[in-house]
């Protein structure tokens, strides 16, 4: 049987980013990146179309149940949005380079800033579920990096700055918002695991001891991509359960969707009026 030859990795992106194109040509400003259980916001888009992942090339599929697995594009608080409805994860089986194939691409779509989204544990304990946290740096605990090898020169340079990778005028405008709107909301650190498992009450301990205030699965490896292409970035979690040292409970995803429903109003408030101020 006749071999296809392999396409290269910017190719792929290239390839999807035509596909896109194609059906989608207006411009797009802002990316959305839609955590579990918090794909609500859809709701206030001003939805133009959508374009489910399995018919853009070489775009990966989402197998978490949660997530719909699309890219809606639209208006929201007045700018033209590409929001992710499902994102991939590293247990999910997908290489850095899958799980941050998006981002590549939204930032080949035009996209200016890069919002995220997720749900966490609450190592803090100051937390309560159902509160938010503003991420303003993070730890980077996945034993892969999404820039490990040959440089894609075309989206960035090979050691990018990380000294601010989230936008600190972004998070400060957003605690602004939480204040405004009598939010509870904190500000911390946030710290990424390659999971799919929880983690034990000696991880929970040192994962509060090195300075992580909230734990999950996601989001770090997206930022460290768009850091990388000069896009700025936004991210914020919904704590959805407690694991600081000493109230450590069992896990239910039941119980985690329910938590982040209770959040989503308040993130969805504060995502639509950073985007309003852009």
């Amino acid at each position: 049987m006749r071999q296809e030859p392999t396409i290269s990795y910017l190719d792929q992106i290239y390839h999807a980013v035509n596909d896109i194109s194609g059906k989608y040509s207006k411009p797009i400003e802002v990316g959305i990146i839609l955590g579990t259980g918090l794909g609500q916001l859809i709701q206030h888009i001003e939805i133009e179309m959508e374009i489910p992942y399995n018919e853009i090339p070489y775009f990966p599929i989402s197998t978490v149940e949660s997530h719909k697995g699309r890219l809606i594009f639209g208006k929201l608080s007045g700018k033209s949005v590409v929001a992710m409805q499902g994102r991939f994860h590293y247990y999910e089986g997908y290489s850095m380079k899958e799980v941050t194939f998006p981002v590549r691409v939204m930032k080949k779509l035009g996209v200016q800033h890069l919002f995220v989204s997720n749900a966490a544990g609450g190592l803090n304990p100051d937390f309560q579920i159902g509160q938010l946290m503003v991420i303003n740096d993070h730890i980077d605990l996945f034993p892969e990096n999404p820039l490990r090898g040959k440089n894609l020169d075309d989206f960035g340079v090979r050691f990018p700055d990380m000294s601010e990778p989230y936008a600190l005028d972004l998070v400060e405008k957003a605690m602004q918002i939480a204040k405004e709107n009598s939010l509870t909301v904190h500000q911390g650190v946030y710290a990424a695991v390659q999971g799919p498992n929880l983690e034990t009450r000696a991880e929970y301990k040192y994962l509060w001891k090195i300075g992580a205030d909230a734990i999950g699965m996601s989001t770090i490896p997206e930022v460290i991509v768009a850091r990388q292409m000069d896009l700025p970035v936004f991210a914020i979690s919904a704590i959805t359960d407690l694991c600081s040292p000493g109230n450590i409970k069992k896990v239910k995803i039941e119980e985690v969707l329910a938590a982040a429903a209770q959040a989503e109003p308040g993130m969805g408030l504060i995502i639509k009026e950073l985007i309003k101020s852009l």
